[in-house]
């Protein structure tokens, strides 16, 4: 396997997993909770639990993405 091989899987894992975790985040705060039928609240709340776990990990992937790609961008493939 080379290096090219190895960068383009890791860019598909990546991707998949940041679609999946942005699905995950239902629009407007409702989380989790609101795929499954949950009640929203309306007015501000705060992440908790595992919708805060979902969030960071949501930007932790974004940021592994765009260094991925920056790097198959220098690589030229």
């Amino acid at each position: 396997m080379t290096i090219i091989t190895i960068i383009h899987v890791a860019v598909i894992v990546v991707c998949l997993s940041l679609i999946l975790l942005i699905l995950l985040q239902a629009r407007g705060g409702g989380g989790i909770g609101g795929i499954f039928g949950g009640l929203e609240s309306s007015g501000f709340r705060t992440r908790r639990g595992v919708e805060q776990t979902v969030f960071r990990l949501t930007i932790i992937l974004a940021i592994m993405f765009v260094a991925i790609s920056a790097l198959s961008a220098m690589l030229g493939s």
